[in-house]
């Protein structure tokens, strides 16, 4: 016992915590949400349950948190001159294997919410807000340019588009989203709605 107490951290570095994340993330895929356990993830990356507990107060959150580790929303260097350059700059940011893990996980996660609470007020906090004021930034100075009317209905719905994207991509076509398909759908169905 004096053994594993040893080899277990409990100073949070940034290396450890990125570390710990991708252990969260590994095993959110292996067994999905509702099957990974506080206790898998303290084996898993040799912590106490105490500081995982001490540091993300719960699975949500710290599930939340791994995810935005993995796909941090960073808009800074995002201003092409245009709406259409500005979304397809965001799309090249990530390649097709990321965007197909995080299509899995998000799916993985969207089943999860309905019935847990924690989980959803977490990625509303950590992921969907975040997301939304991102999304915001871009549309507003698209407006301020005049490309987008201030009063266009579409501008709230943006990130549903884009959302809706990755799940309709799965469903119907039994395909990932990739940077191409996200591309395409981006000037057939997001601008046209934004600019007209």
């Amino acid at each position: 016992m004096a053994e594993t107490a040893t080899t277990r951290r409990s100073r949070i570095t940034p290396e450890r915590e990125a570390e710990l994340y991708e252990a969260v993330l590994d095993l959110l895929r292996e067994v999905g949400y509702d099957s990974l356990t506080m206790d898998a993830v303290a084996a898993r990356t040799r912590s106490s349950k105490a500081t995982l507990y001490r540091q993300w107060g719960g699975k949500a959150e710290l599930v939340v948190k791994a995810i935005r580790h993995h796909k941090p929303v960073d808009i800074s260097g995002v201003d092409t001159g245009s709406l259409r350059g500005d979304f397809h700059l965001l799309i090249i940011r990530q390649d097709d294997c990321r965007m197909e893990q995080d299509s899995a996980l998000m799916r993985a996660l969207g089943m999860a919410v309905h019935s847990n609470p924690d989980l959803l007020a977490a990625l509303r906090e950590w992921l969907v807000e975040p997301e939304m004021e991102a999304m915001r930034q871009v549309v507003r100075r698209a407006v301020d340019r005049g490309e987008v009317r201030a009063d266009n209905p579409a501008v709230d719905y943006v990130l549903h588009m884009v959302i809706g994207a990755f799940v309709a991509r799965t469903m119907i076509d039994n395909e990932p989203p990739t940077q191409t398909f996200l591309s395409s759908y981006i000037d057939a169905v997001v601008l046209p709605a934004l600019v007209a």
